[in-house]
């Protein structure tokens, strides 16, 4: 797991506001040490290029959401379904704080030329689907959820409707309500799955 000096973390945060406000095209050394008031080469000693904090904010993130999921408490009288709201809530509520990441992660188009950024992009998503798949494993097992779709099937679905969610979110220019449209979505997936 890849640690981060507090003047790192600074500069990432710095750099997704300006992804948030001007787009990651604007992302430039020269304009990011003058947003936090540091000189180009001061800057060059804690990240060596764009990609270097680019890849730095994307394994923060990683690193976060990791965190998140593994201490949502687990009670033994909650359901799977249960389970799966309360990841996708912190995941909703993450991305309510601090929206500029959203605009990292979903800039996958431009990370293409990028073989390293694009694996970490990819690795956010495979986590997610993970964590998704085994649910509704565990769901249909256990008979909590129903076995008419695949768990394949329905992780698609859950994780493209959740992404349509923070999209439209985001097109919004954050001013819909991604934590009641995202639960909205994901209680109508669940209400067709869960075994009541």
């Amino acid at each position: 797991m890849q640690k981060f000096t507090n003047r790192q973390i600074e500069i990432m945060e710095a750099a997704t506001a300006r992804i948030d406000a001007y787009g990651i095209q604007n992302l430039t050394i020269k304009t990011l040490a003058a947003d936090i008031g540091l000189s180009e080469p001061a800057l060059y000693r804690h990240f060596e290029c764009k990609n270097d904090i680019l890849l730095g904010l994307l394994n923060y993130f990683i690193t976060g959401m990791k965190n998140r999921i593994i201490n949502i408490p687990v009670n033994s009288n909650v359901t799977t379904g249960d389970e799966l709201r309360s990841v996708f809530k912190s995941q909703l509520q993450t991305f309510t704080d601090k929206p500029a990441i959203v605009s990292v992660i979903f800039a996958e188009s431009i990370f293409h030329y990028d073989e390293g950024l694009s694996y970490k992009v990819s690795e956010i998503m495979e986590l997610m689907h993970q964590y998704v798949i085994a649910n509704i494993e565990k769901g249909q097992k256990s008979g909590q959820y129903g076995k008419l779709i695949t768990a394949s099937t329905l992780t698609t679905i859950i994780l493209g409707g959740m992404r349509m969610s923070v999209l439209k979110w985001k097109l919004s220019g954050h001013k819909s309500n991604l934590m009641k449209d995202g639960e909205a979505v994901l209680e109508g997936i669940l209400k067709m799955i869960e075994n009541k």
